[in-house]
């Protein structure tokens, strides 16, 4: 079980961490800072006994497939739509005959 700390502020204003023993006597007075620092470089039983539980379990090889090289793709021209032929329709004309004098 971690050791219970009390967070106090110095005559300063800096925090403190003390422990006390079973009787309510302080045991021991650091800095947080320092104190802190010190937790996240150390780490705790249970992350330890993680760690160790996650080292011996075996890792699953993965798979390796072989490197295929990519086929060329073939070059696809763009449909192009044709365009609309324009029909013209003739009409008839009707001549006329002219009339000539005589």
């Amino acid at each position: 079980m971690p050791i219970k700390r009390t967070v106090m502020r110095s005559s300063k204003g800096s925090k403190l961490y003390a422990v006390r023993d079973a009787q309510g006597r302080f045991k021991d007075i650091q800095s947080y800072k320092r104190s802190h620092a010190m937790d996240i470089k150390r780490k705790s039983k249970d992350e330890l006994a993680k760690a160790a539980k996650a080292k011996a379990k075996p890792k699953a090889k993965p798979v390796v497939k072989p490197k295929v090289k990519p086929k060329a793709k073939p070059v696809v021209k763009p449909k192009v739509k044709p365009k609309a032929k324009l029909v013209v329709k003739a009409k008839a004309k009707t001549v006329k005959a002219k009339k000539t004098k005589k």
